[in-house]
């Protein structure tokens, strides 16, 4: 049958055309298609106007639609084939599914999602969950074939919308346990130092919305470890809510060695108003040698005193001193009592160990002194600003100059790096980047000794750098063991006491059964893991990981934003972090949105309107992370709050449209649901 014009007509049988690829098609100029098999399953008029730059009046051709969705099936069919799924087990069709999105991925979809969307059709673009449903599903409605038939054997297979749904829900429940009413994605908090001693802070967080609490292993100890957890076990029993614990690995984390300490000096100011005028004395705390400090306060100095000549101290009394500079000053003592000594200083001065304490009192005077002690020597640290060099030595102890001095040159500093070894697998014209990206170069040589750094990323002015600074290597490929000895040590703990573990650092897919042959050998072999995504390889080699999760056990990942964007570059972020998310939901495994999230709002106690609307995005992950500050409370009733009204707006990439409350005509319509 042929039309007017001349064009065949298509019905619900379309032929097979040979397979070409999806660039090189092109449509036949001037053609227009009578949409025969549309009409019939959707009632679509025959000649439909075209939109996005196209002529009026034409519409894409089926024939070629038809065809290149035959080739997205056929090549998820091979993709399924070269890869046995009997090792998978009840996650067999999650593997699948994801095996079929990659394959979906293969080609650049531009062209056809347009042409599909002007045919009123699904453009593929919520496909992660049940590419093969959908992929069927559109291919179906084209063929003029009943909605529901196509993809019936999909269905069946466990690929279908309600089954991505389902698998997902029930994964992200396994790890972060229920959602709380009205909020589907759950909230992780890192617990600071003072939640070890704090059980009123641990509370707090629950009761504004923290789901899952996080102890980073790269700090504090066992004894504090064990504190924390005691604390949230506690508020569990009050408010009746439990909390999952996740703990995370250090790693082998490469970071800057230590340098040689500063000078042990304190600067002791009162502080100024805008015209430099004193608006009150500075407040210094004596206390003996080793005393615990027990008095909270603000105070701009801590300082060490023989417990005896503290004990004679009274009210009033006068500490005369010279300082570092030998300018005469002098103390007012305000309080006096056991455990120490309040005093005030009405000048600045520097102060600092061994300097000379005297209080002259009775007739005739009698000089009472004492040694002061306990000024901490600063840390060290080398200045680099563009153009100057730092030496990276092959060693984990502080250079043997001063950091002051540090290099052999002017504009050249020297200093180690926590593992060795890997410098040795850098090499010239690699990237390296150091403190999150603040400061960054290039390696310009590369030896057995170390590797010289020219600095050509840093402000204007020069920053510093100090010791136990991150560092990352994004064009060198790290050849490190996953886990280290300590982290393997602190498994013990984490095995007896967590329900999760956050797997730092790791590169490969054969990282994750490394972890997991430990587990198993600590007699949690099914304890879930937090695949903690924070290198440039980790991210090319992620389909593989999800793959390796899948097979292994209970699995989430964790989008660790910070290090990835030091790793693929700031402007790269945004369109890593989609891809993350979309290759998670197509393995059905819950991600995490982490790194810097609210960070404003829990340090300052005020957010940015850059960060909020981060939040917000968050809502599209299973999880949400938050990390300590001092506001931190108020930080999670804050994203709590974000997120169950972002959860009315957004469901994953898809807009849920929700009535707007809007009063255009001066007055509300209320909601109708349709």
């Amino acid at each position: 049958m042929r039309t007017a014009r001349g064009t065949p007509a298509v019905g619900p049988r379309i032929p097979r055309p040979a397979s070409r690829p999806f660039r090189k098609a092109r449509r036949p100029a001037g053609s227009t298609v009578v949409y025969h098999g549309v009409t019939s399953a959707f009632g679509i008029p025959p000649h439909m106007p075209r939109t996005g730059g196209r002529t009026a009046g034409r519409c894409p051709p089926i024939p070629h639609l038809v065809r290149r969705l035959r080739a997205i099936l056929r090549r998820m069919r091979a993709a399924e084939a070269k890869m046995p799924l009997d090792g998978f087990g009840p996650e067999g069709p999650n593997a699948r599914n994801l095996l079929h999105y990659l394959a979906l991925r293969h080609f650049d979809l531009r062209r056809t999602q347009g042409d599909l969307a002007d045919l009123g059709l699904s453009s593929l673009g919520r496909a992660e969950a049940h590419a093969r449903y959908n992929v069927e599903t559109v291919l179906a409605c084209l063929a003029g074939a009943p909605a529901d038939a196509a993809p019936a054997a999909a269905a069946r297979d466990g690929l279908g919308p309600e089954d991505g749904r389902r698998f997902l829900a029930r994964n992200s429940t396994r790890l972060f346990g229920r959602p709380r009413p009205g909020r589907d994605t759950r909230i992780m908090v890192t617990m600071p130092s003072e939640a070890a001693t704090d059980a009123g802070l641990v509370r707090a967080l629950v009761e504004g919305g923290m789901d899952c609490m996080r102890v980073n292993c790269a700090h504090d100890g066992p004894a504090a470890w064990a504190g924390m957890i005691a604390n949230l076990r506690r508020a569990e029993r009050a408010t009746g809510r439990p909390v999952r614990v996740e703990m995370d690995l250090g790693g082998p984390r490469l970071r800057t060695g230590p340098l040689e300490p500063g000078p042990a000096v304190v600067k002791v100011r009162p502080p100024r108003d805008d015209f430099g005028r004193v608006v009150r004395p500075a407040r210094v705390r004596w206390r003996p040698p080793g005393a615990p400090d027990r008095r909270p306060g603000p105070f701009e100095a801590e300082l060490e005193a023989p417990a005896a000549w503290l004990a004679r101290r009274r009210r009033g009394d006068r500490i005369r001193f010279r300082d570092a500079r030998g300018a005469t000053r002098s103390f007012r003592v305000t309080r006096s009592g056991p455990g120490g000594v309040d005093a005030e200083l009405e000048k600045t001065a520097y102060l600092t160990n061994g300097l000379s304490l005297e209080v002259r009192r009775g007739r005739p005077a009698q000089a009472d002194r004492a040694v002061l002690s306990g000024v901490p020597s600063r840390p060290g640290r080398v200045r680099l600003a563009p153009g100057s060099t730092l030496r990276l030595l092959a060693q984990s102890s502080p250079p043997r100059v001063p950091s002051a001095r540090a290099g052999r040159g002017p504009g050249t500093s020297s200093i180690g790096v926590s593992i060795p070894s890997v410098l040795r697998q850098v090499r010239r014209g690699h990237r390296i980047w150091f403190d999150g990206g603040r400061i960054g170069g290039v390696a310009r040589s590369a030896g057995a000794g170390g590797v010289a750094v020219r600095i050509d990323r840093a402000p204007p002015g020069g920053a510093w750098l100090r010791g136990d600074q991150g560092i990352n290597l994004p064009d060198t490929d790290l050849e490190l063991p996953p886990l280290s000895e300590t982290d393997r040590r602190d498994l013990a703990f984490v095995v007896r006491h967590a329900d999760l573990v956050g797997y730092s650092f790791v590169q490969r897919a054969s990282d994750v059964g490394v972890l997991r042959r430990e587990l198993a050998r600590l007699g949690r072999p099914t304890m879930g893991v937090v695949l903690k995504i924070e290198t440039r390889r980790a991210f090319d080699a992620l389909p593989e990981i999800l793959l390796a999760a899948l097979r292994s056990g209970p699995s989430a990942v964790m989008l660790a934003r910070g290090d990835l964007a030091v790793e693929v570059g700031f402007e790269r972020l945004a369109e890593v972090q989609e891809e993350m998310l979309w290759l998670c939901e197509a393995a059905r495994l819950p991600a995490i949105w982490a790194t810097q999230v609210l960070e404003g709002l829990a340090k300052s106690g005020l957010p940015t309107r850059a960060e909020v609307t981060d939040a917000a995005m968050g809502e599209r992950a299973e999880c949400v992370m938050l990390n300590k500050g001092p506001h931190i409370v108020a930080a999670v009733a804050a994203l709590d709050d974000i997120l169950r009204r972002m959860q009315d707006h957004q469901s994953k990439k898809s807009s849920r449209l929700r009535s707007l409350h809007l009063k255009a005509t001066g007055e509300n319509e209320g909601t109708h649901e349709a």
